[in-house]
């Protein structure tokens, strides 16, 4: 990690890079006490709850975004709660080390495809091979699997939640990409990047909120007593973290800050090992090091 964060020069100014990487150390932290927890709906509710919250009083101190953005708030509000559910699901079917890497791995190529094809963003060769290394190097922490649990494996019964883990956390991949995107656009389209993050938490943290106390409210009510403390802190870091994103995405290519922001995932691996108790490998190891040489190809000149 502090390879990568030593190498970026160029893409961005060095503290905008630096911004990047932190907020993905920050999301890998959020992530991390959103899969430790044992109600989800219950974090998510107070998620939802602590997003509504900074964003009323981000909206009370910050410009108002421009008309031509609101459609993307709309719309991104209703993203982020997709991604949500497709989060929850993806940390009840599979491993921490499996699923985080998997879904941040896939957002970046996607990011980079559509900007670069639809949304006119230029981006160097050498730009084009960092975001194509850290996908490699996310893929790779994504797959590898411990010994024990290749052994397990054989066992029909447990190869099919594998994949159906694997199968979420690409759709997870897939609507992060689709958000990263809308905000990309909306975000630059907005002329108040302070402005607009904060009317994005105000109106998808209530939305939130409901989706998560939607299927059984009195349980979840109920739980959100016992988590309120695991909730607040991870509300805050997801608003600190995406908030940092967005400010970043009206200084250069939308693909670059995706693909910078998931060398998170490092961070990610190091709490699969230290909190979660998940076996090291010298794979998880070289797969690190290929992401900070991607983040370091994205800042060549």
């Amino acid at each position: 990690m502090n390879v990568a964060a030593i190498a970026v020069t160029a893409a961005f100014p060095l503290s905008t890079a630096l911004a990047v990487i932190g907020a993905g150390m920050l999301h890998a932290t959020w992530n991390a006490m959103a899969k430790a927890v044992t109600d989800r709906h219950a974090t998510f509710a107070l998620y939802g709850a602590i997003w509504a919250m900074c964003g009323a009083a981000g909206a009370l101190l910050a410009p108002v975004p421009h008309r031509a953005a609101w459609p993307w708030i709309a719309t991104s509000s209703v993203l982020h709660v997709i991604y949500a559910a497709l989060l929850v699901r993806s940390y009840r079917l599979g491993d921490f080390n499996q699923v985080y890497p998997l879904a941040r791995g896939t957002a970046p190529l996607l990011v980079a495809g559509v900007a670069v094809v639809f949304v006119g963003d230029r981006m160097t060769i050498a730009e084009l091979c960092g975001v194509a290394v850290i996908c490699a190097g996310l893929g790779l922490l994504a797959f590898v699997r411990p010994r024990e649990a290749d052994q397990r494996n054989q066992d029909q019964r447990v190869r099919q939640p594998g994949r159906r883990a694997v199968g979420a956390a690409l759709l997870t991949g897939v609507s992060i990409a689709t958000y990263t995107i809308t905000d990309g656009l909306g975000v630059r389209a907005s002329g108040a990047p302070l402005g607009y993050a904060s009317w994005l938490f105000l109106l998808s943290g209530p939305l939130t909120l409901g989706w998560a106390m939607s299927r059984r409210p009195a349980a979840v009510w109920s739980s959100m007593r016992a988590h309120a403390w695991s909730g607040f802190a991870g509300g805050v870091l997801g608003v600190a973290a995406y908030a940092i994103v967005l400010w970043a995405q009206t200084t250069g290519a939308l693909a670059v800050v995706a693909a910078l922001r998931e060398t998170g995932v490092i961070t990610g691996a190091i709490i699969g090992v230290a909190v979660f108790r998940e076996r090291a490998a010298a794979s998880r190891v070289l797969a690190a090091v290929t992401v900070a040489a991607g983040a370091t190809l994205i800042n060549l000149h």
